[in-house]
């Protein structure tokens, strides 16, 4: 039973493809006021974007509905209310999807609300702006499809104000889902940095979900996490004084311990002394985790000092293509002929002019990954050879793959289970914009 005055917030999903089982768990048996469904990476928005482009009504994440479906007549009769950010491309367009689910579902009256403004990019069309993850500006970044930036946790806790059951937004800081419903469950203020950066350090932690729980942690034969199949997804009891305790469904698989919680603190943290949000530059140097019990955690410390006025946006693009081949050698000498399959299509690939760049060949079992030339293990008798590169136009990456295919009658005897591919590639670069640039709103729509 969580305690009084603290709100329970659970973590529903850590990314776009996460399991739905934990979050109903969650739901049905969690005791939660809040569930959090994090699904947004860093390219998952610009696809979102392309598939608008397709479709107008669409570009929302795929799973959205069915993430509702699954959830909302057990969080509706409960009381729970929704925070995502799976609205990518399109938050209206999938709070109506929403609206109209619940409709069909017999759950009405219901609130839902859109979070918008993150989508900048007429502003990045508008001016250069310099880029910070490599020289140069955004003028240079050919064919942009998308530039969205981390909106804070304010319009999600407006939302929630507003008496949002739903909360659906595009790009918001990964944290701010969290944060969010701490705004509006403690009045907190944003010129609060203390406040703000334990409620980010807690949003840290649950926002991927099962990474927490022993997922990311378990390691075999050195960190051993009882039933991974069936692993739960996490919650906070979260305090008015930024404190919390980290638990999960009793009987769920999975383990919360000191040491998965120090794992996940760590986890795309450059500076833990300067996390930089939209809301505050979280301070995790003073973080504590002490185990109260099996599965639960207490947290405590972290701090932050004032936001710095400026918001990240990450600018998708469209970069060109990736061709892509691979095949498998077996048996005696698998690995020389692996090597032997790799010269030829280097050179065939200069025999037909193709013209790409970056390419890279790998032996998938020997040095596709673990370059360090390994420890004097017996040699693999089977590999996969995989050869892709990186070409401005369709047909040279098409070559590529064309000429791995080819080695099955045309290179080193017994390559078997070639595959070709082609894609474009969506890059991402990233700038900073001024806050005051940025006007996040909250459309209420009704079910």
């Amino acid at each position: 039973m969580k305690a009084a005055g603290t709100i329970r917030v659970g973590a529903g999903a850590g990314f776009a493809g996460d399991r739905i089982e934990p979050a109903v768990e969650l739901v049905e048996h969690g005791e939660l006021d809040y569930l959090v469904f994090e699904c947004l990476a860093e390219r998952t928005i610009a696809a979102a974007q392309q598939a608008r482009r397709g479709d107008p009504s669409g570009g929302f994440d795929p799973l959205l509905l069915e993430r509702m479906r699954r959830v909302l007549p057990a969080a509706h009769a409960r009381g729970i209310r929704i925070v995502t950010n799976a609205g990518a491309a399109n938050p209206v367009g999938a709070a109506r999807a929403i609206a109209a689910l619940a409709r069909d579902m017999g759950l009405t009256p219901m609130r839902i609300a859109a979070v918008t403004g993150d989508d900048v990019l007429a502003t990045i069309e508008a001016t250069p702006w310099p880029l910070i993850d490599r020289f140069g500006t955004t003028a240079d970044l050919q064919r942009k499809l998308s530039a969205n930036a981390y909106l804070g946790a304010e319009p999600i806790g407006a939302a929630l104000d507003r008496g949002a059951q739903v909360v659906v937004t595009g790009r918001v800081g990964d944290p701010a889902l969290f944060v969010g419903p701490m705004l509006h469950a403690f009045g907190w203020s944003l010129d609060d940095p203390v406040l703000i950066g334990r409620g980010t350090m807690i949003g840290h932690l649950l926002e991927c979900a099962g990474q927490l729980t022993g997922g990311y942690f378990a390691d075999s034969g050195r960190k051993q996490v009882p039933g991974l199949a069936r692993l739960g997804f996490p919650f906070a009891d979260i305090a008015p004084d930024g404190t919390a305790t980290l638990g999960k469904v009793a009987g769920s698989g999975g383990q919360l311990s000191v040491a998965s919680c120090k794992e996940q603190l760590l986890y795309e943290i450059l500076d833990p002394g300067a996390y930089h949000q939209a809301d505050v530059v979280a301070d995790f140097r003073t973080a504590r985790f002490v185990q109260v019990a099996p599965d639960s955690i207490a947290v405590s410390g972290g701090g932050g000092t004032a936001r710095t006025g400026q918001l990240k946006v990450s600018i998708g693009y469209d970069d060109g293509f990736i061709g892509e081949g691979q095949i498998s050698y077996a048996g005696p000498a698998a690995i020389d002929r692996g090597r032997m399959a790799i010269e030829i299509v280097r050179e065939r690939l200069r025999i037909v002019g193709a013209e790409v760049s970056e390419l890279r060949c790998d032996l998938i079992g020997v040095d596709a990954v673990d370059r360090s030339g390994g420890d004097g293990a017996a040699a693999p008798r089977e590999v996969r050879v995989r050869v892709a590169g990186r070409s401005a136009n369709r047909a040279s990456a098409a070559a590529i793959g064309a000429e791995v295919e080819a080695l099955y009658t045309n290179g080193p005897f017994g390559g078997g289970g070639a595959t070709r591919a082609v894609r474009p590639v969506l890059a991402i670069a990233s700038t900073l914009l001024p806050a005051d640039a940025v006007t996040p709103k909250v459309e209420m729509v009704e079910a």
